[in-house]
C-alpha cells in the first residue's frame, strides 16, 4: 500500500478510539505559530446543567424565592465568597478555589437563545451565531492545517474534520504498519491533501500510541470507579503513552433535569468533582497541570425558577469551570441578576465565544477572529 493509497483507504470521517466517551485531537506539528503542547481537556455536561444550583448565590433571597423546594439551604453550601457558594457535591474542589486553581465564569450564553438540545449544542460545538449554521466545528477549523483528528461518532466541536474513520487503534493500526516502511523516505505529492500526507509519520506514531495506551502506561492516580471516572483514566492512560494530544473532549450526561433533580444533579456534581481531582492528579504525575486548561461547557443553563416537577426547565446562561496550574482562580463574569429576568430565564453576560478565544489565544497562542468568525474578547483567566 503506497501512501496516496492509504489516505484514501482511510477516508473522511472519526477515528473511534475505543475510549468510553472520550474524544481525542491529534494535530501534526505544521503549524509552527501554534503551540499545541498546551493541552486543552474540555468536559461536556450534556442535557444543560443549572447554573443556579452549581454556583449558589445564597446572599440573594430571590434564589429561595424562586425555588423553594430546589434551593440548597444555606447551610449546606461550600462558600466561595459572601455572595456565591459551591454545590456541597462539589466540596472536594475547594481545595483548588484556595490554591487559586479554579475559576467559575458566570452567565455564559449567547444573543438569542436557542432551547433546543440538538440546535444549541450545535450552536456551542460551531461557535455560530444562533440564526447561522455552520458544518465544522470550531476546534475543526483551528486544527484544518494541522494534520490528524482522533474523534469519535460525536465528535461536537471536532465535526467536518479531514480526519480517519475506523472501529478501533488495533484497526488503525494493522492499516497504518504498512505505510510505515514508507514514512519519512518519500516526498508527499501535491494534492488537497498534501498537508496530511507530509505529517504521516504523527499519524502512524499517534496510532502506535494509541494502540498500545494502557498496556505500557502506568499511572499511580486512583481513579473512580464510575463511567466518567474510566473516561478520566482513559485519556490519561492515552497522555501517559506519549501521543501528541492537544484537545481531549469527555462528556458526563444526565443533566437535563426536568423531574426529581436534587438526586440527580448532586450525584452528577458529585461524579464531575471526583472526576476533576482524579485528572488533576494525573496531569500532575505526568507534568502537564501547568500545561493545560480544562474547560466545562452545556448547551444551555436551567430556567431560574423550579417547576412542578422537583426540577427545572430548558434555560439560557449558566456557569462554567475552568481548571488549570495556570489558570487564575476567582469568579468571572457578572453575578446572576435574579431580579432582571427575561421571561423567567438568565440573561447572559459572557459570550460562550470568549471561552474559545481564551483557548486559542491564550493557552495556544494562536489566531482567533479567523476561528471563531469575529472578535471575541478572551477572558484573562490564564497566567503566562
Amino acid at each position: 500500500m503506497n501512501r496516496r493509497d492509504f489516505i484514501r483507504q482511510l477516508g473522511a470521517g472519526a477515528l473511534t478510539a475505543a475510549l468510553p466517551g472520550v474524544v481525542l485531537a491529534v494535530p501534526a506539528e505544521v503549524n509552527r505559530n501554534t503551540d499545541y503542547r498546551n493541552l486543552l481537556v474540555l468536559i461536556e455536561l450534556k442535557g444543560a446543567n443549572d447554573g443556579l444550583n452549581t454556583l449558589i448565590p445564597y446572599a440573594d433571597s430571590m434564589y429561595y424565592a424562586l425555588r423553594p423546594r430546589l434551593a440548597i439551604r444555606r447551610e449546606e453550601v461550600v462558600t466561595l465568597t459572601e455572595r456565591a457558594g459551591l454545590h456541597p457535591s462539589l466540596a472536594s474542589l475547594l481545595p483548588l478555589w484556595q490554591s487559586g486553581e479554579l475559576a467559575l465564569v458566570q452567565g455564559v450564553g449567547y444573543p438569542t437563545p436557542n432551547l433546543s438540545h440538538f440546535r444549541s449544542i450545535e450552536i456551542w460545538d460551531t461557535a455560530s451565531k444562533s440564526d447561522e449554521t455552520l458544518a465544522e466545528g470550531w476546534l475543526a477549523r483551528a486544527f484544518a492545517a494541522d494534520g490528524l483528528l482522533v474523534g469519535a461518532q460525536e465528535p461536537g466541536p471536532l465535526a467536518g474534520a479531514r480526519t480517519v474513520a475506523l472501529a478501533n487503534p488495533e484497526q488503525f493500526l494493522r492499516q497504518a504498519r504498512p505505510l510505515q516502511a514508507h514514512t519519512g523516505r518519500v516526498a508527499a505529492p501535491p494534492s488537497a491533501l498534501s498537508h496530511l500526507l507530509g505529517v504521516e509519520s504523527d499519524i502512524v506514531q499517534a496510532a502506535s500510541r494509541l494502540g498500545t495506551a494502557g498496556a505500557g502506561a502506568t499511572l499511580s492516580t486512583v481513579f473512580p470507579q464510575t463511567q466518567f471516572g474510566n473516561s478520566v483514566k482513559a485519556s490519561m492512560q492515552v497522555l501517559a503513552s506519549g501521543a501528541k494530544v492537544a484537545t481531549i473532549r469527555l462528556s458526563l450526561n444526565g443533566f437535563d433535569t426536568h423531574q426529581n433533580q436534587p438526586g440527580t444533579h448532586a450525584n452528577l456534581l458529585r461524579q464531575f468533582a471526583e472526576g476533576m481531582i482524579a485528572l488533576r492528579s494525573a496531569l500532575i504525575e505526568l507534568g502537564r497541570w501547568d500545561s493545560t486548561l480544562v474547560m466545562s461547557y452545556s448547551e444551555f443553563g436551567r430556567r431560574a425558577a423550579e417547576n412542578a416537577s422537583n426540577g427545572t426547565d430548558h434555560g439560557t446562561a449558566g456557569v462554567q469551570f475552568a481548571l488549570g496550574g495556570r489558570v487564575k482562580g476567582g469568579l468571572y463574569g457578572e453575578a446572576p441578576r435574579l431580579d432582571r429576568l427575561d421571561n423567567g430565564n438568565l440573561v447572559h453576560t459572557v459570550d460562550f465565544r470568549s471561552l474559545y478565544a481564551t483557548v486559542l489565544e491564550r493557552l495556544w497562542g494562536a489566531d482567533s477572529t479567523g476561528v471563531l468568525r469575529g472578535r471575541f474578547a478572551p477572558l484573562d483567566l490564564m497566567r503566562a
